[in-house]
């Protein structure tokens, strides 16, 4: 009983240690100031990352990598008072809007809704039905 117990976590130990050789980091520097910060990354894998910061808490920044399927990926991005902001080739982007739809909302920005008072005559008709 004792064998299988040992063989089995002999077994399990092995299963446990990750494949290859773990990514290394080639460079690291973070430069932190009054006036805001300064951080780079780059690790063996090929990922990079850098990003700066202000006083305001203002951040921008970008990091690329390459995907499973072999193609790069490069995402910049800033953060601000606006929120988060990336931009990149490889995000998502809506579909354009529809010609009719289009129209739709210039006629209603050049016609906006003006609710009308109603007049002394239109009130006495009303009281008279």
């Amino acid at each position: 009983m004792f064998k299988i117990l040992m063989i089995c976590a002999i077994v399990g130990l092995a299963a446990a240690f990750p494949e290859g050789t773990p990514d290394e980091v080639i460079h690291r520097s973070e430069d932190v100031r009054a006036d805001g910060f300064e951080s780079k990354l780059e690790l063996t894998n090929g990922i990079n990352e850098r990003r700066s910061g202000d006083e305001h808490g203002n951040i921008k920044g970008s990091f690329n990598y390459t995907s499973p399927e072999g193609e790069h990926v490069l995402i910049t991005y800033v953060a601000d008072e606006n929120g988060y902001q990336p931009s990149g080739a490889v995000l998502p982007t809506p579909p354009p809007i529809p010609v009719e739809i289009q129209r739709a909302l210039e006629w209603i920005a050049l016609h906006p809704y003006v609710e009308k008072e109603e007049t002394e005559t239109e009130a006495e008709e009303e009281k008279e039905e």
